[in-house]
């Protein structure tokens, strides 16, 4: 998504708009435009292919597998010289892109019928061979795959210098 703030930190134009406009935390270059430019379609991604094959000047936001299922008829948009390809995305080297994550309540471990079960779930298929790569998802570095199992393992307590990193 355009609006990622590390898109606005990273990149060149950017980050030179926002210092242009007095942004300096970057919250205008994360905004969505309110002046009607910008419509909201969800999480419909067939919608969003559909308006973008009606109009070859609009611009989409949607997950890469979708891109990737109709690269026949839409073309990607090159961000600093960067084409949004799955070895740039793994890499994370597309800097409007960025990992899927989700959060467990503590409260809700033992609580939730089968929560444990859901968290391996997602540990057992993050990988290259799992179902997660198989509906289009990019799985992260084998490095980050242990650090993140280990913590669904520990359910360490969430700080906010933990999810700036």
């Amino acid at each position: 998504m355009v609006n990622q703030k590390g898109y606005c930190a990273k990149d060149k134009v950017a980050k030179a708009a926002s210092k242009a406009r007095g942004d300096k935390k970057g919250k205008k270059c994360r905004a969505m435009r309110t002046d009607g430019a910008f419509i909201e379609a969800g999480e419909q991604d067939n919608l969003i292919v559909q308006k973008l094959l009606e109009d070859p000047n609009a611009y989409g936001i949607f997950g890469f597998s979708y891109l990737d299922q109709n690269s026949d008829t839409l073309q990607g948009a090159v961000i600093s010289k960067t084409a949004p390809t799955f070895e740039n995305i793994a890499g994370n080297n597309y800097s409007v892109s960025r990992a899927l994550y989700f959060y467990v309540k503590h409260a809700h471990i033992g609580v939730v019928p089968n929560i444990d079960k859901y968290m391996e779930k997602w540990v057992q298929n993050w990988d290259g061979d799992g179902i997660l790569a198989d509906a289009g998802m990019i799985p992260m570095p084998k490095a980050e795959r242990a650090k993140y199992a280990k913590a669904m393992k520990d359910l360490p307590v969430l700080t906010a210098d933990m999810l700036k990193k």
